[in-house]
Formats: structure tokens, C-alpha cells, sequence
């Protein structure tokens, strides 16, 4: 059995642990949060009873092996690098750090004790992921990638009416880029490597966060397009377009339908049904790299979550969204 600590009790944390629970290895021992009291309602769902209120503790118990970390996009770096200098495997909730630098300094922490740490972006461990990126020979030259994803935030709302959440708080190293963009760029990445230019757009919100944006890449013999948004909804699919085909993604962050529609007409359906949370399969993932003693995945990969961070730093700097994490 592998013991898992979490970090944060929000929904994020209730879906995680209920989709790891599918997996006979996954053992949830602990449970950290600000306040005893948030932490013993929280454990309570779980039948969980060992709480923590101080991370360092928590960081040397040996009731974890690993530790789930879905905090606020601002403390990703600092505490999971406590973890991983304590000897303890990280999951850390996508986007996995605020910026290049506090990811270094994860990497470089994991490296050092020889434990894993593995980003949480689940599109990428995902079995219709699977089947796009094994089918990508069938498009022919590829020309050009796109990818949408546009969720109106129920946090907007209040935003609007004067109530700066988390969500729209750089502080917190938020902002519709980090929560929602990272979706359409990772799995780009994941599949065609670092483009070799970025050209960003965006809206720009008062409280100092972007509200939704619009990316040009450039790899050369072809293009990536993504448009993000958390304060619109979009509708469309994302595609991946080829000389041969065009292969249609229903949700590039949770993709489920897949199918490719050939120029001479024909269309093949590549859809594989799932037969559990979309989260089980990033838990699967971790939890098999902790039994193998590798530290290191290869689909969601340091390379990968590198590449991705850096691509974000550059999209930050051209819309001018800055964090407080940026200065350290």
C-alpha cells in the first residue's frame, strides 16, 4: 500500500481521493488543512482521523509515503519541496508552480532525494489521449493544432460584485491561464514539443488577472492555435489537422469522443469509453511509478511540465500578468 497525505480540502481533493480509491494500492492515512477543526470535518468523509495543522510535522510523519498537493497555485513549490527533501513522493495539482524557477527547484529537490514528483494534468494519462497521440501517423503532414476551452467561473460572479476570490487573486498565482490555458498548451506540448515562437493576446482584469486570452505557436512546418477563457463558455472542439485528416477532440482537457474525419470522407472513430474517473488514471500512473522505484514519468515528464511552465512565463510576460511568486 502506498499512504497518501493530501494537501487542501476542496472538491479538487474529494474528486482525487475518490478516484485514487479505485486503485487497491491507494491508502489515504492523512489529511492537512489551516484549522483542526476543517481538517477532522474533511477526514471525517474518508474515515480518516490522522490530521495535520503544521506542514514540517506532517513532512517527517512516517504515516505518508506521498503527498497530493491541490493547495493554491502560490504554495505548489514551497511545500513540495519540503516533501521531497523529507523523502516523500509528490503529486502536485496542475499548474504544477508559479513560474520556471520554483519548478526548477522541485526538479532539482526530487532529483536530490530520489523520490517522484509528477504534475497532476490528467488530460495527458487519459486512455482517448492515448489513442490521439498513437494516431497522429494516420493525419498525414501535420499543419496545425487548436484547441478551446472556455468555462464561464462560478467564482466571476462574485468577482463582478466586488468579491475577489482565489480564482482572480494574483496572489495566488491564478488567473485564467494558469486554471484553464494550461489544459490547452500541456497536451500541445506533449505531443509536438516547445514551439519555437509564442505569440499571446488577452484580457486583462482589474484585480491584476487575465480573464481569457488567445495564443499563436509557431513549430515551423506547423501552427498551434488555443483560445481559454474564464468568463465566457465556447462550445467548439478542439482538432489537430493534417494533409490527410482532421482528427476532432470533444474536450481537450477530458477528452472522450475522438474520431478522425478523412478528406475523402470517411470518418474513424478512435473513442475508448472510461471506466473510471478521469482522475484514477493520473493516480495509476503515480502510484505505479512509486512501485517500480522510477522517479520519473514519462508522459507527464519534467521535460514536459518545463516546457509548459516556460511557455507560460513567456505568455505572462506579453500580457503583463505578473505574481508576487515572480519577484522571489
Amino acid at each position: 500500500m502506498i499512504k497518501f497525505g493530501v494537501i487542501g480540502t476542496n472538491w479538487i481533493t474529494e474528486s482525487f481521493i475518490t478516484s485514487a480509491s479505485n486503485i487497491e494500492d491507494f491508502q489515504l492515512t492523512a489529511i492537512y488543512s489551516r484549522t483542526e477543526k476543517r481538517a477532522l470535518e474533511f477526514g471525517e468523509k474518508f474515515h480518516v482521523d490522522k490530521v495535520f495543522t503544521d506542514l514540517e510535522t506532517m513532512a517527517k510523519s512516517d504515516d505518508i509515503d506521498a503527498v497530493y498537493i491541490a493547495s493554491p497555485n502560490s504554495l505548489h513549490s514551497k511545500q513540495a519541496v519540503l516533501f521531497l527533501n523529507q523523502g516523500k513522493h509528490v503529486l502536485c495539482e496542475k499548474p504544477i508552480a508559479s513560474n520556471v524557477a520554483e519548478l526548477e527547484d522541485m526538479v532539482n529537490a526530487a532529483r536530490n532525494n530520489n523520490v517522484l514528483l509528477m504534475e497532476a494534468l490528467k488530460t495527458t494519462l487519459l486512455p482517448s489521449f492515448t489513442q490521439i497521440k498513437d494516431n497522429l501517423h494516420k493525419l498525414g503532414e501535420i499543419r496545425q493544432y487548436f484547441a478551446s476551452y472556455c468555462q464561464y467561473s462560478s467564482r466571476y460572479d462574485a468577482y463582478k460584485s466586488g468579491t475577489i476570490l482565489n480564482a482572480f487573486n494574483p496572489e495566488f498565482s491564478n488567473g485564467a491561464i494558469m486554471d484553464i490555458g494550461v489544459y490547452t498548451i500541456y497536451p500541445m506540448v506533449a505531443l509536438f514539443g516547445k514551439p519555437k515562437t509564442v505569440q499571446a493576446t488577452g484580457i486583462m482584469l482589474e484585480s491584476g488577472v487575465d480573464g481569457e486570452g488567445s495564443i499563436i505557436f509557431n513549430f515551423g512546418k506547423m501552427t498551434g492555435n488555443v483560445m481559454y477563457s474564464k468568463i465566457t463558455n465556447s462550445y467548439i472542439p478542439s482538432e489537430i489537422q493534417g494533409e490527410n485528416g482532421s482528427m476532432i477532440i470533444d474536450k481537450i482537457h477530458t477528452p472522450e469522443h475522438v474520431e478522425i474525419r478523412y478528406k475523402d470522407g470517411s470518418v474513424e472513430d478512435l473513442t475508448i469509453p472510461m471506466e473510471f474517473p478521469p482522475m484514477y488514471f493520473e493516480a495509476k500512473e503515480f502510484i505505479d511509478l512509486i512501485k517500480s522505484h522510477t522517479y520519473e514519468s514519462s508522459i507527464n515528464s519534467f521535460s514536459n511540465s518545463l516546457n509548459t511552465m516556460s511557455l507560460l512565463d513567456d505568455i505572462r510576460s506579453q500580457l503583463g500578468l505578473v505574481f508576487p511568486a515572480d519577484k522571489h
